[in-house]
């Protein structure tokens, strides 16, 4: 199924439908969403306490959160 022809906010919904576990979530964004899509379905699991670290441990600090939405999108490495 191609993915570009779904508008950007269907794709993020169903980025956020899936299991609360380690990588679930992470292989879903890598998936659905391109690029700067990915940042708000980051922070939305995070406020969902659903946010993992590479590690396993769940994301508690909002500026790790954001280290972690801008390395997913892709921006945390711009110049």
């Amino acid at each position: 199924m191609s993915y570009a022809s779904i508008p950007s906010r269907k794709r993020q919904r169903e980025a956020e439908k899936h299991p609360n576990v380690l990588g679930a979530g992470a292989a879903k964004r890598r998936e659905l969403l391109k690029g700067e899509e990915k940042v708000p379905v980051v922070m939305h699991e995070f406020k969902h306490g659903a946010l993992h670290s590479g590690s396993g441990e769940i994301v508690k600090n909002r500026k790790q959160a954001i280290a972690i939405a801008l390395s997913e999108a892709g921006l945390s490495n711009k110049k």
